[in-house]
C-alpha cells in the first residue's frame, strides 16, 4: 500500500520527512538517544510516569486508557518487572505498526527503553505477529546494533541499572492480541485469555507485576520526554492529546496510513487525505476500528465528527486502533457480517462458551442471510444472538464478533430485507 504524506504532524511516521531516519546515523544526527541517556542518568522514574500522565498519551492498541496512570498500577512491593509490547498487529484494516517498525525503528526502541526505566523493568519482550518475521530479523539486528553502542546491557552510562530486548514471535493468532493471551503465549502456554483481576500490573509475565503496551503508544515516549507535556498536547484535543496514525482502506481511492491529529474529522481524512470514494460514489457506512467495530451511518453529522476518544461513542461506536475501513453503496451488508463472522468463528480460542458457541452459530445463519436463503426470523434470531453474547464472553473477542452483525442489522435494515 503507497505511502500517503502529509506534512506538519509527523511525530511517529518520521521516515516521511526524514527519509534515511531508519539508519541508526541519521536518528542518532536527530538526537536519538539521548533523551534515553538523560532518563538514566538524570530522571527518577516516577517524575517520568507523572510527565507521561500529565501529557495526555492514551493507549493506541483500541482501549484508550491513559499510559502513565497504567504505569502507576505496577505493583513495586513485587519484583522484577516486566515491559511487553504489543507487536501483534491482527486487527483486519490495522497496519500502522508495521510501518512504525519497519521505517522508524530507533525512535520505537528508544521509546520502549525509556519506558522500561520508567517502570523499573530490565527486560523488555516485544511480541510480534507471526508474519512479520522480517521485522524481527531485523529488530534483533538493530538490537544486537543497540548493545555494541554500550545503549543496551549492563551498567548503562555508568550507572547501576541494566536492560535487554527480546523479540518473540506469535503463531498467527488473532486472539494473542489480547494482553494477557499474549503473555501465555510468550510463556509456552496456549494462547488463551486469563481471567481478571489479577490485571498485568499487578501479575503479568512469570507472574509479575508488567505493562502491556502497544507500539504506536511507546514511539511517542521519547518525544514526550523530550520536549514535554504541554508540546504533546498542542496537538489533538483536551481529552485526546496527541497525533494518531489512522489505517484507512476500504473503498477509498487513496488507502494508507495518516498520521493527523486526534480530533480531525471523518470528513477530512476520507476526502481531503484519502482522495474520496472509488468511483465518485456515496459513502454508504463506516468501521470505525476496524473488524471489530460497528458500523456507523455516514450521514453529514457523522462525517463532521471529530476522531477522538471522547467524540467517537456518541455515534454509537469507538475510536478503537483507528483503523477506518468505508463502504459504499456497492457493498451489501449481508456480505460484510459474513466476512466478519467467518473471520471471528475461525479465530475464537474457544475458552469460553458465549464466544465458542456464538461465534459458530452466527457463521451458520450468516451464511444461509448472504446466500439468499434465509427468512426474517433468520435475521431476528441473528440479532438476537449477537445481543445475548454481549457483556457475557472472558474477553473482548466475542464481544467484538457481535459489533458488526448488531448494528448492520440495526442501522442497515434495508439490507436485511427478504
Amino acid at each position: 500500500m503507497a505511502e500517503q504524506k502529509v506534512t506538519g504532524h509527523h511525530i511517529l511516521l518520521r521516515h516521511r520527512d526524514i527519509p534515511e531516519i531508519g539508519e541508526f546515523e541519521v536518528y542518532t544526527a536527530q538526537g536519538g538517544f539521548e533523551t534515553f541517556k538523560k532518563v538514566v542518568t538524570t530522571m527518577e522514574p516516577e517524575a517520568i510516569k507523572q510527565l507521561v500522565l500529565d501529557s495526555g498519551l492514551r493507549g493506541r492498541g483500541g482501549a484508550g486508557f491513559p499510559t502513565g496512570r497504567k504505569w502507576m498500577f505496577v505493583d513495586d512491593n513485587n519484583w522484577p518487572h516486566y515491559l511487553v509490547v504489543n507487536a501483534d498487529e491482527s486487527e483486519p484494516g490495522t497496519f500502522k505498526d508495521r510501518e512504525i517498525m519497519s521505517k522508524n525503528p530507533w525512535q520505537f526502541l528508544e521509546g520502549i527503553m525509556c519506558s522500561a526505566f520508567a517502570i523499573g523493568a530490565n527486560d523488555i519482550y516485544i511480541y510480534l505477529r507471526g508474519e512479520f518475521w522480517q521485522i524481527a530479523h531485523e529488530l534483533d539486528r538493530q538490537i544486537e546494533k543497540l548493545h555494541a553502542e554500550s545503549l543496551l546491557g549492563e551498567k548503562l552510562f555508568g550507572t547501576d541499572y541494566a536492560l535487554n530486548i527480546y523479540t518473540h514471535l506469535g503463531a498467527g493468532a488473532y486472539i494473542c492480541g489480547e494482553e494477557t493471551a499474549l503473555l501465555n503465549s510468550i510463556e509456552g502456554i496456549m494462547g488463551q485469555p486469563r481471567l481478571r483481576p489479577p490485571f498485568p500490573p499487578a501479575v503479568g509475565l512469570y507472574g509479575k507485576p508488567t505493562v502491556v503496551n502497544n507500539v504506536e503508544t511507546l514511539a511517542n515516549v521519547a518525544l514526550i520526554l523530550e520536549k514535554g507535556a504541554a508540546w504533546y498536547r498542542s496537538f489533538g484535543t483536551a481529552e485526546s492529546a496527541g497525533t494518531k496514525v489512522f489505517s484507512l482502506s476500504g473503498r477509498v481511492k487513496k488507502p494508507g496510513n495518516y498520521e493527523l491529529p486526534l480530533g480531525t474529522t471523518y470528513r477530512q481524512l476520507i476526502y481531503e487525505y484519502g482522495g474520496g470514494i472509488m468511483g465518485d460514489g456515496k459513502i454508504k457506512g463506516i468501521m470505525s476500528a476496524g473488524a471489530s467495530s460497528a458500523v456507523i451511518v455516514a450521514t453529514d453529522e457523522v462525517l463532521d465528527t471529530p476522531m477522538a476518544y471522547e467524540s467517537v461513542p456518541s455515534l454509537g461506536a469507538d475510536l478503537g486502533s483507528a483503523s477506518v475501513i468505508i463502504l459504499d453503496e456497492t457493498v451489501d451488508m449481508r456480505w460484510l457480517i459474513n466476512k466478519t463472522i467467518d473471520f471471528f468463528k475461525h479465530e475464537s480460542c474457544g475458552k469460553c462458551t458465549p464466544c465458542r458457541e456464538g461465534t459458530f452459530w452466527m457463521q451458520k445463519l450468516t451464511t444461509r442471510i448472504a446466500s439468499g436463503d434465509a427468512g426474517e426470523a433468520d435475521v431476528e434470531l441473528l440479532h438476537n444472538v449477537a445481543k445475548n453474547m454481549q457483556g457475557k464472553c472472558l474477553c473482548a473477542l466475542g464481544e467484538f464478533s457481535t459489533m458488526a452483525v448488531a448494528s448492520s442489522i440495526e442501522r442497515f435494515s434495508e439490507d436485511f430485507k427478504v
